[in-house]
């Protein structure tokens, strides 16, 4: 994981903002709600991905109209064709990018 990437989500910013927003959503993915499923939520998503370039825009990085609550079969589907990370066996996720 890069440098600015780690420095944002290890941020008590972030922090706040993630479990804010995880709380709000009562603890259930977004996704899967949609469809009638009830399923435990565990990543906070950026609907607009996060760049070395937006990191610092709060409207990008922290506004709750950019973040979904997903699961991690929906989060994994979200990013399945761009590639950056795999998930292994044990739910870890690997960077690519690294």
């Amino acid at each position: 994981m890069n440098s600015e990437r780690k420095q944002f989500y290890s941020s008590k910013t972030w922090q706040d903002c993630r479990n804010a927003y995880y709380k709000s959503k009562g603890g259930l993915c977004e996704l899967c709600l949609a469809k009638g499923l009830y399923n435990p939520g565990v990543i906070v998503h950026h609907k607009t991905h996060l760049t070395p370039q937006n990191y610092n825009d709060p409207s990008i990085a922290l506004d709750f109209n950019n973040l979904q609550l997903l699961c991690r079969d929906c989060h994994a589907r979200q990013h399945k064709a761009e590639k950056r990370y795999k998930v292994d066996e044990l739910g870890r996720v690997i960077f690519l990018d690294e």
